[in-house]
C-alpha cells in the first residue's frame, strides 16, 4: 500500500480540529488503560496498521501487558478483562460497527452496569474519536513507520 496524501499538511485547520477533539476525549476522566483498549480494538475492526501500531506503543509504555494486548481481538473468550472493560469492548466493537449491529440494547445493557451516564456518553465520544482517526489514516494510506 502506498500512501495517498498527507492528511497533516493537506488540511492544518482538519488536523487541529481532530486534534483538539481528541484531547478534549482524553480528558473526560476515563480510565487512560480503558481507552488505549477501546482505541486498539476500534482500529482492528477499522484495519488502521497506523493506530494499532501507536496505540499497543502506548498501552505498553502505560504499563498494558502483552498478553491483554495480544488478546483484545479475542476478548470475548480471554479471561484478562475485568466486566467493565468488557463492557466498553463490546460498545466499542457495537458503535464500529453501527450500520451492522444498529447499538444492541443487550450492549447498552451491559453498558448501564459499568459505566454512569456521564461515563457512557464520554466513552462514546472516545470511540468516536479513534473512529474518526482510523477513517483519515487509512482513507489516506497513513503508515507505521517500518
Amino acid at each position: 500500500m502506498q500512501p495517498r496524501i498527507d492528511f497533516y499538511t493537506a488540511s492544518p485547520e482538519a488536523f487541529k480540529a481532530m486534534l483538539a477533539f481528541e484531547t478534549a476525549a482524553s480528558k473526560l476522566g476515563l480510565e487512560k488503560s480503558l481507552l488505549e483498549l477501546v482505541k486498539l480494538r476500534s482500529s482492528q475492526i477499522n484495519g488502521c496498521a497506523f493506530c494499532i501500531d501507536m496505540h499497543t506503543a502506548d498501552a505498553r509504555k502505560d504499563g498494558e501487558t502483552e498478553r491483554r494486548l495480544y488478546a483484545v481481538t479475542a476478548w470475548r473468550e480471554a479471561p484478562f478483562f475485568t466486566p467493565r472493560e468488557r463492557a466498553a469492548l463490546a460498545w466499542t466493537e457495537a458503535l464500529t460497527r453501527l450500520s451492522d449491529t444498529h447499538a444492541p440494547d443487550a450492549d447498552y445493557e451491559q453498558l448501564n452496569q459499568h459505566f454512569t451516564p456521564k461515563e457512557m456518553v464520554d466513552l462514546t465520544v472516545a470511540i468516536n474519536a479513534i473512529n474518526g482517526w482510523n477513517r483519515l489514516a487509512v482513507g489516506f494510506r497513513k503508515m507505521p513507520e517500518a
